[in-house]
């Protein structure tokens, strides 16, 4: 009987025993599990996590790589247009470089037509001290070509009812109002004729080039039947010598122009009578090519 109970109580301690075991080792699973089950969870919000930062990451790739061709496409074009800009900086400057040639040689030409002009002017005391009083290139130039001209027009270098001037190559021959007109009116006198005729012979022997004919007056007011004002007057003084170029000295038409300026665009005030003549002129504008200019400067070729 007590081997009996005391094979039960084994049993009963052991099957105590026995299910305490089991209840801890399930502890244990459950603790386990509810870690494995915490990393899963961790592991799919970090996976979670990382597919949107690829997302974003694919988003900002995609964003750069298109900043990248825009920034390509405008490096390009700067490139290509820099590419221009240089390419006709070249060209300027290929097309400056000949013409710096080309003046060069004008100059050259230019300088030695001057100094050819001057030393036929040697014996003359009159022009030798203007020449010493001159202060620029461009007073030597003046004086060599208003004495080429006047000298192959056939006046009298002391001629002072004709002033010759060069402003950038355009010569510009300034005719006094009592050479060509009597008082008041636009009909030319017979000396104007004469001196018309000297000129156009300048005009003719050089084809291409362009002649505008300005008439001047002073501001002494004028109204007539046929002259309403200065307006008209400069207007009318400057058709007649036009009209005498072409008629008189068959200058062709259309190399002519005819221009009047008024009682404005004075050389002087018009505050003394002196004054008042020298603003009463008629201007022949004579408007040649570069290397027609240098030619005037050569008395040789001045007179051709």
């Amino acid at each position: 009987m007590k081997a009996t109970k005391l094979v039960l109580i084994g049993a009963l301690v052991t099957a105590s025993i026995s299910s305490c075991v089991t209840k801890k080792k399930f502890a244990d699973l459950e603790s386990k599990y509810k870690n494995v089950d915490n990393s899963l969870m961790k592991c799919s919000n970090d996976l979670t996590d990382s597919r949107t930062q690829i997302d974003k990451l694919k988003s900002d790739l995609a964003m750069s790589q298109t900043e990248v061709r825009t920034v390509t496409k405008s490096r390009e074009d700067q490139l290509a247009l820099m590419r221009s800009q240089v390419a006709d900086l070249q060209k300027n400057r290929d097309q400056q470089m000949t013409q710096v040639g080309e003046l060069t040689v004008l100059s050259k030409a230019a300088n030695s037509n001057i100094d050819k002009t001057l030393s036929q002017m040697a014996e003359k005391d009159r022009y030798i001290n203007l020449l010493r009083d001159a202060r620029t290139k461009a007073d030597s130039i003046n004086l060599a070509l208003a004495v080429n001209l006047k000298q192959s027009i056939g006046l009298d270098l002391n001629d002072t009812d004709v002033d010759i001037k060069v402003d950038k190559t355009v010569v510009m021959i300034n005719l006094s109002d009592a050479m060509l007109y009597k008082s008041g009116s636009y009909v030319l006198t017979p000396r104007a004729n004469e001196v018309l005729g000297k000129i156009a012979k300048v005009i003719q022997s050089r084809p291409e080039l362009e002649v505008m004919v300005e008439g001047y007056t002073d501001n002494t007011p004028i109204s007539t039947q046929l002259i309403q004002d200065n307006w008209d007057l400069s207007v009318k003084r400057s058709t007649s010598v036009v009209r005498a170029l072409q008629d008189n000295f068959n200058i062709n038409p259309n190399r002519l122009i005819a221009a009047g300026r008024g009682e404005y665009n004075t050389m002087v005030p018009n505050t003394t009578s002196e004054n008042k003549a020298m603003n009463r002129r008629t201007r022949i504008i004579l408007m040649p090519k570069l290397n027609q200019f240098y030619d005037l400067l050569n008395p040789d070729t001045a007179k051709k």
